[in-house]
């Protein structure tokens, strides 16, 4: 079952966060190596732009996160205990509040607390892609020009796929695999891999 397809039906065509109807899509928890409805949240593009810090984060809306942090879906725990840290982290009470109720297995709060760290890094200026989509660790990206890769002595092909990148102190750049070689690249050269394509 496509990704969207299983997320939809498990959360009843609702946003897994605030239960909006409208707008709805996929949003991969980090780190995702390979795509799965385990690892990804359904989201309307409200909180898909606050997740991916395209727009600010407003306070009044996330309240919606007392209700989804209690969710028996570990993606949607994960995804409201790093969004109720960076609000507690903005001066927010309330949502420290929520975070002192929240009970997590071991699993889950390991997975929790490697997003709060990466936000804690990202907090300096988020790596985007060439269409300025947030790029984080274990995205999949392609190249969208020919590049020629210095010591390399190959050139890699625009549509290469890069696999389960890593991010890089500087946001313009990221180190992934070319043909068997770990190579840095430039973020204006590459754009995130879709989940899934129409057919």
């Amino acid at each position: 079952m496509p990704i969207n397809a299983a997320l939809t039906e498990r959360s009843n065509g609702c946003c897994e966060l605030c239960s909006s109807t409208t707008d709805l899509s996929v949003f991969e928890v980090p780190p995702v190596k390979e795509p799965n409805s385990d690892k990804s949240v359904l989201v309307c593009s409200t909180c898909l732009s606050q997740l991916e810090k395209q727009t600010d984060m407003d306070s009044n809306h996330w309240r919606c996160l007392n209700d989804s942090m209690w969710s028996q879906v570990p993606a949607v725990q994960v995804t409201a205990f790093r969004l109720l840290t960076r609000l507690s982290n903005a001066g927010e009470s309330w949502a420290q509040d929520l975070l002192d109720m929240m009970y997590m297995e071991d699993e889950q709060k390991a997975w929790a607390d490697y997003g709060v760290a990466a936000d804690e890094i990202e907090d300096v200026a988020p790596t985007r892609d060439s269409n300025g989509t947030v790029l984080v660790a274990g995205d999949n990206v392609t190249l969208i020009k020919d590049l020629d890769v210095k010591g390399g002595n190959f050139t890699a092909k625009r549509g290469t796929p890069v696999r389960n990148i890593s991010l890089t102190d500087n946001p313009e750049h990221i180190e992934g695999r070319v043909n068997g070689v770990r190579i840095v690249l430039l973020t204006q050269y590459i754009k995130k891999m879709p989940l899934f394509e129409d057919k």
